[in-house]
């Protein structure tokens, strides 16, 4: 009887042991972005400083890290998917290095499978045998516009008065141009919450910088020796890129005048992604007046 239920327990339990699957992330210390293929096959079309690839299933793949910057090279290596102190199914996190301008791919941790993770936002997620996302979808329009050539002219004497009569073209032609606009944008799914790839935004700003990204400027910004240079340098961070207000609110942390950090936060509200939360920012100031005047120019649109 003993015999019979260990058989049909191991009968119920296989499909658990079968179905059992793993994830890795992998994350550029620097914030370097990057593709990345495992087994092949490419798992993210925009480059990306941290990303996590869950649903496999075999102990190892092949991992090749190509990057969006090619001076840094590949990394092309095998890497197991299980914890290694005791090989059961994880979350295995994978950390890129660069050591002395050689790029390396080094294990960092793993934890217990999580059936309900939260990725991060700052996480791109993609579930492993799925396509990954079309990069881009081109839209065309055409235009057209006739254009009917003027009719001809002609002086007319009537009573002394000279006119000009506009008298119809027997040859009247027409112009007919053609003008096409291309916009492109970038498919953006989503499974189970998780974030996929984001749209090309001709202007304006939908996405903060990823936490690879923003670590990499911060540490920029608290590495200048004058408050003057961080200033500047920051400013010049938020050139090609775009903020969340929690972002703003580190960045003002690392100023040691209140006057720094209220010309900075004024200066990043236009590079916000998330206006609405712009009243947290009023937590880094010491004083009211600067709070005040923080709160008026966001009331006023940002001027």
């Amino acid at each position: 009887m003993k015999i019979k239920f260990a058989l049909l327990a191991c009968i119920v339990l296989l499909p658990l042991f079968s179905f059992a699957q793993s994830s890795i992330t992998i994350f550029s210390e620097d914030g370097d972005k990057f593709y990345l293929l495992l087994n092949g096959q490419k798992q993210n079309e925009l480059p990306h400083a941290n990303v996590r690839i869950d649903g496999l299933t075999q102990p190892y793949y092949k991992a090749k890290i190509v990057f969006e910057d090619k001076a840094k090279g590949d990394i092309d290596k095998s890497i197991p998917v299980n914890d290694p102190a005791t090989n059961a199914n994880a979350d295995v996190v994978y950390k890129i290095k660069n050591k002395d301008g050689d790029m390396k791919l080094r294990y960092f941790s793993a934890q217990p499978v999580q059936p309900n993770y939260t990725p991060p936002a700052d996480v791109y997620v993609m579930h492993y045998g799925q396509p990954a996302p079309a990069a881009n979808t081109v839209t065309q329009t055409t235009v057209t516009t006739t254009q009917v050539n003027p009719n001809t002219s002609m002086n007319v004497n009537a009573g002394g008065v000279s006119m000009t009569v506009n008298m119809p073209d027997a040859n009247m032609s027409t112009t007919t141009t053609q003008t096409t606009v291309t916009r492109s944008t970038t498919t953006s799914t989503s499974d189970n919450g998780y974030s996929q790839e984001q749209p090309v935004q001709a202007a304006g700003c939908q996405y903060p910088m990823d936490f690879g990204s923003f670590k990499s400027a911060k540490e920029t910004v608290e590495k200048a020796s004058f408050e003057d240079t961080k200033l500047s340098t920051a400013k010049s961070i938020l050139g090609g890129n775009c903020v969340s207000a929690e972002q703003v609110m580190q960045i003002c942390k690392l100023f040691s005048f209140e006057a720094s950090k209220l010309n900075f936060a004024k200066f990043a509200y236009s590079k916000t992604t998330d206006k609405g939360n712009y009243f947290k920012v009023n937590n880094v100031f010491d004083f009211d007046a600067s709070k005040t005047e923080l709160n008026n120019f966001v009331s006023n649109g940002g001027r």
